[in-house]
């Protein structure tokens, strides 16, 4: 194998060789052509997008306490809905097409009859779910709040003033001069937007 591959090694450079003589090149011609292709490989490696990787993650898990399997959730549905009867079998419907299993998790406050949705209860619900999965995160991969550069707080329905992220950058005392991003009432289409916010601002 040693001697095809010197054999391979004397033959290509004199072929070439040959090649080049046979166009009629000069050393300056070659020499360009040399410099133009570097400078196109340069600019297309230079120009590619670079790849953005999930190094980890964590996620928010509610207490025993929080789940509500699906025959109480339509026995709270009867009783704060009973003068809205299309509502409830709507209601149904869509908890029936969701795959919502027996383990799924409400808030406290529509746990209450009848609900007791209040600024108030959102907010605490929004720090137990934030702060917890932050807290796992930073154990998790050991990173010092302050060595974060981005931060990017997605809400669909939930928009309280001050917002989330400040919320968050009070909490952790992130640097003064983080990139911070608040979005909400967007709907579904928040977290695709969220992700691709993340994404671009980390190829800059």
């Amino acid at each position: 194998m040693a001697r095809v591959s010197i054999q391979i090694l004397r033959v290509v450079p004199r072929e070439i060789i040959t090649l080049i003589k046979s166009l009629h090149l000069d050393m300056i011609q070659i020499i360009c052509s040399t410099f133009v292709i570097i400078f196109v490989l340069t600019v297309y490696v230079m120009s590619k997008p670079r790849s953005v990787y999930l190094v980890d993650y964590s996620l928010f898990k509610p207490a025993p306490y929080c789940r509500v399997s699906f025959l109480t959730f339509m026995k709270y549905l009867r009783l704060n809905l009973k003068n809205n009867p299309k509502s409830v079998e709507f209601q149904m419907k869509i908890s029936e097409l969701s795959g919502l299993g027996e383990e799924t998790c409400l808030p406290q406050a529509i746990h209450y009859i009848p609900p007791n949705p209040t600024m108030m209860a959102a907010r605490d619900e929004a720090k137990m779910v934030i702060f917890s999965a932050i807290d796992d995160l930073l154990n998790k991969t050991g990173i010092n709040p302050r060595e974060i550069d981005i931060l990017i707080v997605n809400c669909s329905l939930f928009s309280p003033t001050p917002s989330l992220s400040s919320m968050m950058v009070n909490k952790y005392k992130f640097r003064g001069n983080i990139m911070s991003f608040n979005l909400s009432g967007m709907g579904c289409s928040c977290s695709p937007i969220s992700v691709n916010l993340a994404r671009d601002l980390l190829q800059i």
